[in-house]
């Protein structure tokens, strides 16, 4: 197996894996990691591949925060050998204690670490994110609390997700103005269906300096090479809940770019990891699992292909019409 490659997270010290491990499917409903054997297996198998990355939130799971709490229990022991990573900023029902829909606020976003670091059994989390943009509170004030966490070592580096472009340059401006610690990372849908982050998203990453980290990289498995117009693994997230998916993937194109993949003697996994690696700014292709064997498969891919210059040109033009 290659050897796993790392970088650092945008303008900071905080190095990587270039994949890293989703843990959304950890505590989900029908699935082997809805149990605590299930992601223990998944969580060492990735450490055993030199996974550094683990990416949760305070959401995930078929009871929210479940996944972090599995986590925590599957961690003991081995918390120094990973980066830990966490989301906050959704709608927890309460789960974190009342929020009134302000969940960027100084006021919840102490509640929720508190209840993060308790799931997590961990005195600190490594990038702490801000899950989707807050229209009730000022993102000053949500960069002012997390400035306080940084400094009193719960958090160690801060990022957000789901942002529209403009959003990354005021967060940027806020921090400046302010004296505040700035956002290390941005997480947006990103895949080769799923290019809109291209337009604004990107070059504000780029501008500013940020870590990308897509999510839905490979489309919910679509680019793992397992499907065909047919069908696929029965027990897929694809196949089990996201059917539409399947119907409405471009397969004309993906029959072109399997046949790109064969001329090149690597797999659609290979290639597609490649093409994410080769994009300026991206990081880490953060990708979920629910068996050992897919995070030692995508830990493989990562490292496997170097596509050049050409070869990223061209898997960009089969797909430009999702530009």
């Amino acid at each position: 197996m290659p050897e796993i490659e790392y970088r650092t997270l945008g303008r900071s010290g905080l190095v990587v894996s270039t994949v890293g491990l989703g843990c959304n499917n950890f505590g989900r409903a029908n699935t082997v990691t809805e149990t605590q054997e299930g992601t223990d297996a998944v969580i060492g198998a990735a450490i055993d591949a030199g996974v550094t990355l683990f990416d949760t939130a305070d959401i995930y799971g078929k009871e929210r925060g479940l996944s972090e709490t599995l986590m925590g229990h599957a961690l003991k022991g081995r918390r120094d050998q990973i980066v830990l990573a966490t989301k906050f900023g959704m709608d927890m029902a309460g789960a974190n204690g009342p929020d009134w829909g302000a969940r960027g606020s100084r006021r919840y976003v102490r509640l929720a670490v508190e209840s993060s670091l308790r799931r997590l059994q961990t005195d600190w989390i490594d990038l702490y994110q801000l899950h989707r943009p807050d229209e009730l509170t000022p993102i000053d004030e949500t960069l002012a609390v997390l400035d306080d966490l940084i400094t009193e070592g719960k958090v160690r580096y801060i990022g957000h997700s789901n942002l529209a472009g403009w959003q990354i340059a005021d967060a940027e401006y806020q921090a400046v103005l302010h004296g505040h610690p700035k956002f290390v990372s941005a997480q947006n849908e990103y895949n080769l269906v799923r290019r809109g982050a291209e337009a604004e998203v990107l070059p504000a990453v780029n501008r500013y300096g940020l870590g990308f980290l897509p999510f839905f990289p490979l489309q919910n498995g679509l680019f793992t090479g397992k499907f065909s117009r047919e069908g696929g693994p029965a027990d897929s997230r694809i196949m089990a809940t996201r059917k539409q998916i399947l119907e409405d993937a471009p397969w004309d194109l993906i029959d072109e770019y399997q046949a790109l993949c064969d001329a090149r003697g690597v797999t659609m996994l290979e290639a597609t990891f490649g093409w994410l690696l080769a994009q300026p700014g991206l990081t880490s292709v953060i990708a979920g699992a629910t068996r050992p064997e897919q995070v030692e498969a995508n830990a493989a891919a990562a490292s496997a292909w170097h596509p050049s210059v050409d070869d990223v040109a061209e898997i960009s033009r089969i797909f430009a019409a999702f530009a």
